[in-house]
């Protein structure tokens, strides 16, 4: 019997009918700059309005986009990752960091900033068989990171505490946790298993959306 890695501690989500979960409404860390708490500050507001109003219409976020939120999406990238199409690397971007953010924003604020085609990339599987990857350019990255910051302040308040699949600060290690911890602790009768086999290396790429 696998124990849960977190058992006890309130990670490890007993049951499904948890109404929370820590992490949906954790407070970010505090910001060294007064800008930098300028910018928590806001998306704490959108965040507060889309926990309040469920139906609210968020219609202007642009503005949350500023040049710190692009330093801190930079900060977190990995400096050591495969460059794109570009071949820009972290280090070389780095060397005229604020030049580039600052052109960066403008681009993006202007609605003339253009994503580059991703690299591709094939990681071998064990059955002998290749995964396709695509490597996005470093500043594509940024500006990912950047707005995903800003639509997790509202989107995270509609997710229920035992959803854990691409949520910041939760993995699949969570999630075992979580099962781990529901499957011994309460009466189960059954386990389902889904998964759509290579459906990923199937699915016509090509298909315009309908």
């Amino acid at each position: 019997m696998k124990l849960a890695n977190k058992t006890g501690q309130p990670e490890a989500e007993s049951v499904e009918r948890r109404e929370g979960a820590k992490g949906n409404m954790g407070e970010q860390h505090m910001r060294q700059t007064q800008s930098r708490e300028s910018m928590s500050e806001g998306l704490d507001r959108v965040r507060e309005a889309s926990q309040q109003r469920k139906k609210e219409r968020f219609t202007a976020l642009l503005h949350y986009v500023t040049v710190d939120r692009l330093t801190e999406a930079f900060s977190s990238l990995k400096r050591a990752a495969a460059p794109g199409v570009d071949g820009t690397t972290w280090q070389s971007y780095k060397q005229d960091l604020q030049i580039n953010l600052r052109r960066l924003h403008v681009q993006v604020h202007q609605g003339t900033y253009r994503a580059l085609p991703s690299r591709p990339r094939y990681i071998p599987k064990p059955d002998g068989r290749q995964r396709p990857l695509g490597i996005a350019v470093l500043e594509d990255k940024i500006v990912q990171r950047a707005v995903a910051q800003v639509l997790d302040a509202i989107y995270e308040e509609d997710f229920l505490g035992f959803s854990y699949g691409f949520r910041p600060g939760r993995g699949q290690h969570d999630a075992l946790d979580a099962l781990a911890v529901g499957i011994t602790s309460t009466k189960v009768n059954w386990i389902v298993d889904a998964d759509i086999a290579g459906f990923f290396d199937a699915v016509n790429h090509g298909a315009a959306p309908a």
